[in-house]
Parts: structure tokens; sequence; C-alpha cells
């Protein structure tokens, strides 16, 4: 029992202190100005195509919310 938990502290001290098996993070960001403008271009297609989508879903909720608060308050002022 002894050797057993003597063997799994020394197992967690190795474990803890040997360096992680990661890519090596030495190397730095080399590509070029135009790499960079490409990923921004693409990243703004995609920013500009979200607009009238993301416009037309609270346009949407907007309406439901008028129609349903319409449908809640004809029930109230019926009922009373």
């Amino acid at each position: 029992m002894r050797t057993a938990k003597a063997m799994m502290a020394s197992l967690a001290l190795m474990m803890v202190t040997a360096p992680a098996m990661a890519a090596s993070t030495n190397t730095t960001y080399t590509s070029g100005v135009l790499v960079l403008g490409f990923v921004g271009l693409c990243a703004l297609l995609v920013v500009v195509q979200l607009l009238p989508a993301i416009k037309s879903l609270f346009g949407m909720t907007r309406d439901a919310a008028k129609k349903s608060s319409s449908r809640y308050s004809e029930v109230t002022s019926s009922k009373k």
C-alpha cells in the first residue's frame, strides 16, 4: 500500500513538472499584409451580410410583441 502511494505521488509530481506536449509558440506570425487584408475583407463580408438579418429579426420580434400586447389588451378590456 505504501509503495502504491509513493508511486502515485511520484507520478503526480512528474506530471506537474513535465512540460506540456503542446505546439511550440516560439515561432512568430509571418504572414504578409495581403493575407491579413484578405482575412479582414472576408470578415467584413460576413458582418455586412449579417446586418440585414439582424434588422429583420428585430423587426419580426417587435411586430410579434405589438400583436401580443394588442391581443392582451383586448382580452383584459373584454373581461371588465
